[in-house]
């Protein structure tokens, strides 16, 4: 638990050293990877969440998705250093996750269901299966709505039609939004590219297409920036107004917020910050990619009240039959 909530293996060895318990840092970290690697495989080999703890029935549920950056020690290719070490490389990753959390009649968060994050190092389609998992577990196909939210990244779009067909939804209790705040950007972008307007003339513009986009008008959107591919820097335009065109239908904002859900994904963005920046991500921070996954999910559990369900599923008997 120390090693989840602490910013490194040492300060966790230093706190326990204080209380008397004295193990050195390997120990610590061993502790951590194992205790996680129970939990993966329980997981794996029972169900990810218990139904009959949890359910999502009849419940409005938001679903969101991202990635965050770590840097992961890969081995170099060569000959050993002068101390017979293996050489590395710190390439930087995209460790992705995904949060699952229920809001109220009136779209605030509802601390009846903590909120469930996870994630993994590995590519986006390990990410979508055990989202998938999660979400069947939940018994999602009985949840009232269910609003998935996201920035454009392709790897997002491309896989959520294969989610939606696996999870037997309803089309009418299922919404798809782009990000308000990713799509202002965007917006941003495109201004920023008309070097012939002033300032002010840049502002007004800006402020005149949100409220478009806020009020569901992105046809007229469209429109504004298409008249702005012209002269210079107007393939750098059009590229905003592709975004634009291809995900035209992921942006009822009027409509979504008529329904009292969120038009964004801050939730979502907190998590990466909280999961990954605060903890896996720093100068000179390197991690190997299994002890990178094992941190992800202990931090993600602690962090989103779940340390106790973690701990049940390392010491349930299904671990000792697994084994």
């Amino acid at each position: 638990m120390f090693a989840a909530l602490l910013g490194s293996f040492a300060e966790a060895q230093r706190v326990l050293a204080e209380q008397g318990h004295a193990l050195d840092i390997k120990t610590v970290r061993l502790i951590a990877y194992r205790m996680a690697e129970r939990v993966r495989l329980v997981q794996k080999t029972s169900a990810y969440v218990s139904k009959n703890q949890e359910n999502l029935a009849g419940r409005r549920v938001v679903v969101s998705t991202d990635g965050g950056r770590i840097r992961l020690r890969e081995k170099k290719r060569g000959p050993k250093t002068a101390k017979k070490r293996t050489r590395y490389k710190g390439s930087w990753r995209e460790p992705k996750l995904f949060i699952i959390y229920v809001v109220d009649d009136k779209g605030r968060q509802s601390y009846s269901f903590a909120p469930l994050i996870d994630g993994a190092v590995g590519g986006p389609d390990t990410l979508f299966v055990m989202m998938e998992r999660y979400l069947l577990d939940l018994n999602i196909q009985a949840a009232d709505q269910l609003l998935f939210v996201s920035d454009g990244a392709t790897w997002i779009w491309n896989r959520v039609p294969d989610l939606l067909a696996a999870l037997g939804l309803p089309a009418h209790n299922v919404h798809l939004l782009i990000d308000f705040y990713h799509a202002v950007q965007h917006l941003n972008k495109a201004a920023s590219e008309r070097k012939g307007w002033t300032a002010k003339e840049r502002k007004r513009w800006l402020n005149k297409q949100r409220k478009r986009l806020i009020r569901g008008e992105v046809d007229l959107v469209i429109e504004a920036i298409r008249s702005c591919c012209k002269g210079r820097n107007s393939k750098k335009i059009r590229t905003q107004l592709n975004y634009f065109i291809k995900h035209q239908r992921h942006m009822a904002y009027a409509h979504i917020a008529s329904l009292n859900l969120p038009i964004g994904s801050g939730a979502m963005e907190s998590a990466i910050r909280r999961v990954v920046n605060l903890r896996l991500k720093g100068p000179s921070v390197f991690w190997c990619k299994p002890n990178a996954e094992a941190m992800l999910l202990l931090r993600a559990f602690y962090k989103t009240g779940r340390w106790q369900q973690l701990k049940s599923w390392a010491f349930s008997p299904v671990y000792v039959y697994s084994r």
